[in-house]
């Protein structure tokens, strides 16, 4: 879509660099430079002003990656967009029946009222829970994946959504302030919200993540 829309060698793409390394890869094929914003804590989406921020006389394009199940701000992107004459492009996420969706908003909001000592996240905008991301927040040390072995050795699969951030790996380093993208990237821990799961397990993840989650708050 980018080589289609003319987008080439001397161009710069804008990108999340919150999530895997295919949009920077599709914008170095196409032969431009992409270029990394920061994301919005709450959706974990490519943050609007952050975008602004980012464009530059060579910028060609923007490229909106939906994350979650939650979407992206499209009306202040595309705005953002038709303001400096750019294209947006949107990479969105799998499609899941309406069935699914609705078990999975209900395994969420139990967990939205069970959890305790983890950051749950906001179901706004029409969040599918294609992933229930909390926040397990640090204090200097490794609490999320301590957390995480913690859990898994409680019977609960749980894994780490973002492990590097695009912009810190070796093809794509740059030297660039992305403070919620590393936030982001060291806080966020998936849960279990299958729409398969029973209340057996919906109770398993409550009582493992509680019985934790009060020892990892952050230092004040």
């Amino acid at each position: 879509m980018l080589r289609a829309a003319g987008v080439g060698v001397g161009d710069e793409v804008v990108v999340p660099a919150f999530g895997n390394a295919e949009v920077a890869e599709a914008v170095a094929l196409a032969g431009a430079l992409p270029v990394f914003a920061d994301i919005d804590p709450v959706t974990y989406c490519v943050d609007a002003s952050a975008a602004a921020a980012a464009i530059t006389p060579r910028t060609a394009a923007l490229v909106v990656v939906h994350r979650f199940g939650r979407p992206a701000d499209i009306p202040r992107l595309h705005e953002l967009g038709q303001r400096h004459g750019l294209l947006v492009l949107e990479q969105r996420e799998s499609e899941v029946p309406y069935d699914e969706i609705a078990q999975r908003r209900q395994r969420a909001s139990y967990l939205d009222a069970k959890l305790t000592g983890v950051l749950t996240p906001d179901g706004g905008d029409g969040h599918t829970y294609q992933q229930y991301v909390v926040r397990v927040p640090g204090n200097g040390r490794p609490d999320r994946d301590a957390f995480a072995r913690a859990l898994r050795a409680r019977g609960v699969e749980c894994r780490v959504p973002v492990k590097t951030p695009v912009h810190r790996l070796p093809e794509f380093r740059r030297c660039v302030s992305l403070p919620e993208t590393e936030r982001a990237a060291d806080e966020t821990l998936a849960l279990p919200v299958d729409a398969l799961l029973t209340k057996r397990d919906m109770q398993r993840i409550v009582s493992a993540c509680n019985a934790l989650g009060g020892l990892l708050q952050p230092a004040f």
